[in-house]
């Protein structure tokens, strides 16, 4: 297998790539989706949303976490999970600016 070339991309692209990859599992996008619809932090109730096991979900989290994708709080046994706003409206501008580059009218695939 040929090595990746991250190194030739900006730092922006790499960081952009690495939500968009966390995101391409069902599951993370099923917890994404999930606390879009919660103003507030969601402990255990993604248990009873999402039809996979604690320690699935759990993997799934820290993987998201760890791209910056939600951010979580602990208090004693207790874990809150929300989204990171920064980074969700980050994007929202990037998706939104690709699809405003893309016009409709004059883009044609003849394929």
């Amino acid at each position: 297998m040929g090595a990746t070339k991250n190194e030739i991309f900006h730092d922006q692209i790499n960081e952009e790539a690495a939500i968009f990859k966390a995101l391409g599992h069902p599951a993370r996008l099923a917890i994404v989706k999930t606390l879009l619809t919660y103003k507030t932090c969601v402990g255990n109730y993604l248990t009873n949303e999402i039809p996979l096991s604690q320690p699935t979900i759990s993997q799934h989290l820290k993987v998201l976490k760890n791209v910056g994708i939600i951010q979580g709080t602990i208090e004693g046994k207790s874990v809150c999970y929300c989204l990171n706003h920064t980074v969700i409206e980050r994007l929202r501008v990037f998706v939104g600016d690709m699809l405003l580059q893309y016009d409709l009218q004059q883009t044609k695939c003849d394929c």
